[in-house]
């Protein structure tokens, strides 16, 4: 949302409102299997170019998460507006991308022997049992208790989103976050976005129809890389950094 009062409009103008596009979801789980795939992809390959060309991996790297940011407010606004013959192929070139800047954090998990490809397991199948819970919960959830979740998570999300910029700049000054301090993030972050599977599958019907499985592909597939990323952060914490 734009800004306080507007959430809290869209919230009042969803509230007690009936399904929408109750097969949303079921539309859009082909193309969210498929940017997920395409996200792996994506990872594999950076972690090839960290392999043969260790010197290109940092600059290609920032330069990913520039054109990242800028596809996915291009991609998620074709989306929105339907025209899902240009959306489709934007959202796949997002995905690719995406894989590519996740690279550097399964790089560092993979190195860590502590987690390793065991650990990457671990948080694939954390992303796939949240689905699970997600599905189940969001589903079943009242009008009251939906509303009050949405709200709690998005704002929650916005103050994680805070910290976290703060952490990635004071990287820049060689100033890292303590061990504990980092588990407590990363911690939180695995439970707001398991809380957003949860809201996924209470909002997305109300909000998006059948027809409009795209954007709705397109949150879901945040939703699931975010909670990846929270859950290895969260091993590497407890690891410790090899």
């Amino acid at each position: 949302m734009s800004n306080t009062s507007n959430f809290r409009q869209a919230m009042r103008e969803l509230r007690g409102q009936p399904l929408v596009g109750p097969n949303v979801i079921s539309n859009a789980l082909p193309f969210l299997g498929g940017g997920l795939i395409l996200t792996a992809v994506g990872t594999y390959g950076g972690l090839g170019v960290m392999r043969s060309a260790p010197a290109l991996f940092m600059p290609s790297f920032f330069a990913a998460i520039v054109v990242s940011l800028i596809l996915y407010f291009v991609a998620r606004n074709v989306a929105e507006s339907g025209n899902k013959g240009t959306a489709l192929p934007l959202l796949a070139l997002y995905s690719l991308v995406s894989g590519y800047t996740l690279s550097g954090i399964v790089s560092v998990a993979l190195r860590n022997s502590g987690v390793g490809l065991t650990g990457v397991g671990i948080a694939a199948l954390g992303c796939g049992i949240a689905f699970v819970l997600g599905r189940s919960v969001g589903s079943n959830l009242s009008d009251k208790d939906g509303m009050a979740l949405t709200q709690t998570i998005s704002l929650g999300i916005i103050a994680l989103l805070v910290v976290v910029l703060i952490q990635f700049g004071l990287s820049f000054f060689g100033v890292f976050t303590p061990t504990w301090l980092e588990i407590a993030i990363s911690g939180l972050g695995v439970l707001l976005f398991t809380g957003s599977a949860v809201v996924d599958f209470y909002i997305l019907p109300r909000t998006y129809r059948d027809d409009q499985y795209l954007p709705v592909a397109l949150s879901m597939y945040l939703t699931y890389i975010n909670l990846f990323i929270f859950i290895l952060r969260l091993l590497i914490a407890i690891n410790g950094r090899d």
